[in-house]
């Protein structure tokens, strides 16, 4: 069975999730294109939560993103509507693309609505009991060749193929947060994993326009591989210099200098709000069960859960309040565990603080002014560069985390989690947007 085959009838398990959403909305894009190439075929996608009120959102939401991409794309709907005489006006046209795509469309709560479906991507909590207990109800209810492919970011695919006796049906297709922009898609297969899903994988990815990136079958992959130890040592780092600038002063400096100093989109403790404080200790946990390391763990991070703030993202994608306190997705305070409350950032105390971090290098650009810079290796190099010669806090940090964030990526390698630099480079800079590889020559 091909894969224009299989996607005649998908299910999302999940599918009113964050990341559920994403996929259901990229998957039925894709369904829609093949029923306006195939009029005669019958498409179904199964939306299927735990929800009916979050099912509700999910309605909504896949309908603002059939409206974005409609509107986007109606030069190319006019020519599949072109023999529809009753659609001319442009707004005619984009209620009729949301419509149709609608009709492929099925919500519900129960699971035997996956019954007939050859495809089904699962997106539920990262929890393996939860996942192994999902796929042994599905395993009863659909067919033997039916695919299963899941978005876990850290549990072995092996593992859960195992445990839930899918006979080598079962893939890890994750996808990063928006599935919907985000352009990166780790793919990972077990010693078990089918030839001929390993192929639609490919395909699939290719069809949605991402980018694919093999990982090998080992807890955390690639991206959260990187992405634990990284901030594991940013949260060390804070405990180093808390004796002199305080727990929230320390907070604050570990998070600008991994934002403006090593030039990233977020700072690293802004990063660890936006994925979920508690998705962060939950994925440390599976880590650790599965690698045996005792070091993936951080008192400060147990401390955050048990004083109840969890960080993570409201319905609409703003930032709930975390490590940082956010006014509009901008930081404004910094939580004080000693307290229990929000230490708010003054102009008076951010001056003190900057001051002690010292200057950025002189023609400092930031993230996103190089983001499309035709010069920017020059830049990062420059920038760089310039940092080796300034004798400041700021600096002397930078470098140091610098160090340690391509050390972390050379042993994914060295451990066979990563297949070559290239494909650690790739995820970093892909699905969290760093303008360098963790891997380079600037340090």
């Amino acid at each position: 069975m091909n894969l224009d085959d299989r996607l005649q009838n998908v299910s999302v398990i999940g599918a009113a999730g964050k990341m559920g959403s994403g996929i259901a909305v990229l998957i039925a894009q894709e369904m829609l294109r093949l029923k306006f190439e195939n009029p005669d075929r019958i498409y179904r996608l199964n939306l299927i939560d735990v929800s009916e009120k979050r099912l509700d959102g999910l309605r909504d939401y896949i309908k603002s993103q059939f409206l974005r991409f409609a509107e986007k794309s109606i030069i190319s709907l006019r020519e599949r509507y072109k023999d529809r005489q009753d659609l001319v006006e442009n707004a005619e046209i984009v209620d009729a693309y949301i419509n149709d795509g609608f009709k492929l469309l099925n919500f519900g709560t129960d699971l035997v609505m996956a019954k007939n479906s050859h495809l089904i991507f699962e997106a539920i909590i990262e929890d393996e009991k939860a996942k192994i207990k999902v796929y042994k109800s599905l395993k009863k209810i659909v067919s033997k060749d039916t695919f299963f492919l899941t978005n876990t970011s850290s549990i072995p695919i092996g593992y859960l193929d195992e445990k839930s006796g899918l006979d080598g049906r079962l893939i890890g297709y994750h996808f990063y947060n928006p599935p919907v922009v985000q352009k990166l898609v780790e793919v990972i297969h077990s010693k078990w994993t089918k030839d001929e899903l390993k192929e639609i994988a490919v395909e699939l990815g290719k069809r949605l326009r991402k980018t694919v990136v093999p990982s090998n079958d080992i807890s955390g992959f690639i991206g959260n591989g990187h992405f634990m130890r990284d901030g594991l040592y940013a949260l060390d780092e804070v405990m180093r210099l808390k004796g002199k600038y305080k727990l929230t002063g320390s907070i604050y400096i570990m998070n600008r200098v991994s934002q403006d100093f090593l030039l990233r989109p977020m700072g690293i403790f802004q990063l660890i709000d936006y994925v979920g404080i508690d998705v962060f200790q939950c994925i440390l946990k599976v880590m650790r069960k599965h690698l045996g390391d005792e070091t993936l763990k951080h008192k400060l991070i147990d401390s955050m859960i048990k004083s109840g703030i969890k960080g993570g993202q409201y319905p609409d994608g703003s930032q709930k309040d975390g490590f940082l306190k956010y006014d509009k997705n901008r930081p404004v305070g910094i939580y004080d565990i000693r307290k229990n409350e929000y230490f708010m950032i003054t102009d008076e105390w951010k001056n003190k603080i900057d001051k002690q971090i010292g200057p950025l290098p002189a023609g400092f650009t930031p993230w996103k002014g190089l983001l499309g810079d035709k010069d920017k290796e020059a830049k990062l190099k420059n920038h760089f560069s310039a940092l080796k010669n300034m004798n400041t806090l700021g600096a002397e940090l930078a470098l140091n985390y610098l160090k340690k964030t391509k050390e972390i990526a050379e042993n994914l390698v060295k451990q066979k989690v990563a297949n070559s630099a290239d494909d650690v480079n790739a995820v970093l800079t892909n699905g969290f947007y760093w303008l360098y590889g963790p891997i380079n020559d600037y340090i």
